[in-house]
């Protein structure tokens, strides 16, 4: 935007002489930087709510459990109330098999680790194993808790 003031002697640069006061040309920022402000800490709010979120599941306890860092493969969780996730994400019994096969076809280990809650029913498990390995998976492992330590599952 640009504007050219008027002066008092009526004279504007009409005639080319230059006897014009000048342009006055300025941006102004600040709304600008508010709004990013803005946006950043709506970021960081929603962004916090979003690594709270988690699924509560009982591990079993193991003496023989083992500290690992973080699993490998795909990680399949059932809850208590018989909920079934792959990956964190949601999947009805009856499109278990796909969503495996497309999570291992993203894994580069073809391992799939059961999360499952202490009271989820062994059937649901054995469903899930059989499914797995009709998607390829080659190996399973059984997430556990170690014995006296905390049974929560790890939050991701």
């Amino acid at each position: 935007m640009a504007f050219t003031p008027s002066s008092s002697q009526g004279g504007s640069d009409l005639d080319g002489t230059g006897s014009s006061d000048g342009i006055v040309a300025e941006i102004n920022i600040t709304p600008l930087t508010d709004v990013f402000l803005v946006l950043l800490i709506i970021f960081m709010v929603t962004s916090s709510v979003l690594t709270q979120m988690g699924v509560n599941v009982q591990l079993p306890q193991s003496k023989q459990a083992s500290e690992a860092a973080e699993p490998g493969g795909v990680i399949v969780t059932v809850t208590g109330q018989e909920q079934i996730m792959v990956n964190g994400a949601s999947v009805a019994r009856t499109h278990i098999e796909d969503a495996l096969r497309l999570a291992l076809s993203r894994s580069k280990d073809k391992t799939i680790v059961l999360e499952g809650d202490r009271r989820a029913v062994l059937g649901t498990v054995v469903e899930i194993m059989d499914a797995g390995k009709k998607a390829g998976a080659s190996k399973f492992a059984v997430a556990t808790a170690p014995e006296g330590g905390p049974s929560k599952a790890p939050e991701r």
